[in-house]
């Protein structure tokens, strides 16, 4: 058994830790691909119990009881192409966060977070159903060989899928991820992030998202289940 700790500079809400961050730092650690499933709000600042089995699924568990679990599973997802940088440019100018934001220090998609600490990816809507954000990978999520760590591309493939399905206008929070990284990218290139709907099921809400490197290449992949919180059904 070993321990995890979800560090405040990676919040989502202000007391729990970024959804997709989360569900990376773990499934990065393992080493394949894994559909995660958040059973609590993630506590920061909090060793938490990581417990393996024989099948190799595992989970994080607080002293309260369980947190997270996740499960090997390759993802299956049709992408579609992406947008010209400078469409992602437009859209991220006509980001809804920027007018309101349920959590603005979140550490992917927060307005009030420094350049070089949170990633500041600011997904906006285009006239082709899909959000788009550009982001510049700070130096900051290097793993020594100038590429981004894979939890980071967790991250960054996490809140675009919310405003995908809500527009910023429900609150919801990550119910399951699961995501594939082709490449890692590498640290100051220029990328594109794209979330789209997949379909919604009374409060659970489906959405893909993906990475983009500067030549258009995909480069990662998710997707997420987001439940919406305060209605019935």
């Amino acid at each position: 058994m070993k321990t995890l700790t979800i560090d405040r500079r990676f919040n989502g809400p202000p007391d729990s830790g970024n959804g997709g961050y989360v569900c990376g730092a773990r499934a990065g650690a393992a080493g394949a691909d894994m559909r995660v499933r958040l059973v609590t709000p993630p506590p920061l600042d909090t060793a938490l119990a990581v417990e393996h089995d024989a099948a190799g699924s595992w989970a994080l568990r607080s002293a309260t009881g369980q947190v997270a679990r996740g499960t090997p599973s390759r993802l299956r997802l049709d992408v579609p192409p992406p947008p010209r940088y400078v469409q992602a440019v437009w859209a991220s100018q006509h980001y809804p966060g920027f007018r309101e934001h349920a959590f603005p220090d979140c550490f992917v998609c927060g307005p009030h977070r420094r350049r070089g600490d949170g990633l500041r990816i600011f997904p906006g809507m285009l006239d082709t159903g899909i959000v788009a954000a550009p982001w510049l990978p700070a130096d900051s999520l290097d793993t020594g060989d100038g590429k981004v760590a894979v939890e980071f591309h967790w991250a960054a493939l996490d809140c675009p899928g919310y405003f995908a399905v809500s527009g910023g206008r429900r609150l919801m929070v990550l119910g399951e991820m699961q995501a594939h990284v082709d490449r890692r990218v590498h640290v100051g290139e220029p990328c594109t992030v794209i979330g789209w709907k997949l379909g919604s099921e009374g409060r659970k809400h489906h959405a893909g998202t993906a990475i983009f490197d500067g030549d258009g290449e995909l480069c990662a992949r998710a997707s997420a289940t987001w439940i919406e919180l305060g209605r019935s059904g």
